[in-house]
């Protein structure tokens, strides 16, 4: 079918306009600096750093990665984001997570300077994006599925949207883009979550569904308006003894029965997942060309 949206396809039209705005920023004299702070060996972790540290280079950044041991204390390293936050080279900090136990998350994400923030997770960035403040930086996910909403020609004003998760990764930040008064969102949102009575009744009500629950193939063919716009967030391991892993990848859709009734939807892989990376570097470049305008 031909109603695919293709994140990858639309991840590399933003690297472009990233690219280009690099450019001109080392034609100034600047050239933006991202850092990657990874604390102990996490598997995913080190292939999510190296994936978004491959293409920043690519696209003419500077970037390092810091890797730290498992044992390293919360005051280690919250001394270690207190120096990139005042080290000019870097215009943006990165924390993967996850990190360990005895770290407060929360903690670390508010110890990084608002303007380095580019996953937009400290509390001001927060704030600015609940009030409609444009001059904040947005989660890199729920950022990359408005854009694809918007790069797809989907109409949003007025749109019934339902998000399926509340998290405050994709499902919170997600509901707070598409209910701003403004060109490109103005939506109806309704946000369900385990509380939530009837589920199946929320979303085939919804012109666009946008799944971020963390549930193997939660979304049926049943839950789904005939020609809605179906957006997989979800990133589930499942077993699978066909596999050589003895796993496979699933999102929280159930691809192969809600494609043939969605208008359009996302693939998992090949959706959601490249536009954070694209959607990481846009912020960076952002946040140089800001620290640029302020010298």
């Amino acid at each position: 079918m031909t109603n695919l949206i293709d994140g990858r396809a639309i991840a590399q039209q933003i690297h472009a306009e990233t690219a280009a705005r690099v450019a001109v920023l080392k034609s100034r004299g600047l050239t933006p600096g991202l850092l990657f702070i990874r604390v102990g060996e996490d598997p995913a972790s080190q292939v999510y750093v190296g994936m978004k540290e491959k293409k920043s280079a690519e696209l003419g950044f500077h970037s390092t990665t810091r890797v730290l041991p498992e044992t390293t204390t919360q005051a280690e390293l919250l001394t270690l984001i207190a120096a990139a936050n005042a080290d000019p080279q870097w215009h943006g900090i990165l924390v993967q997570a996850p990190l360990p136990r005895h770290i407060d998350q929360t903690v670390i994400y508010a110890a990084v300077d608002p303007a380095k923030d580019v996953d937009g997770f400290h509390p001001v960035n927060v704030g600015r994006l609940m009030l409609g403040d444009g001059g904040g930086f947005i989660p890199c996910t729920p950022g990359g599925v408005h854009e694809l909403l918007i790069r797809s020609g989907v109409a949003l004003s007025g749109a019934e949207v339902v998000v399926l998760g509340r998290g405050n990764i994709v499902g919170k930040p997600m509901a707070a883009i598409l209910l701003q008064k403004g060109r490109n969102a103005n939506a109806t949102v309704t946000v369900v979550h385990s509380g939530t009575r009837d589920v199946a009744g929320h979303c085939r009500r919804a012109d666009v569904l946008v799944a971020a629950m963390g549930v193997p193939e939660f979304v049926r063919a049943d839950m789904v308006k005939p020609g809605a716009v179906v957006i997989d967030v979800g990133v589930n391991r499942v077993p699978d003894a066909t596999t050589k892993s003895g796993t496979r990848l699933v999102g929280d859709v159930a691809f192969a029965e809600v494609q043939p009734k969605a208008g359009l939807i996302t693939p998992n892989p090949g959706g959601v997942g490249p536009m954070t990376i694209a959607m990481l570097l846009a912020n960076t470049a952002r946040a140089a060309e800001n620290f640029l305008g302020a010298r």
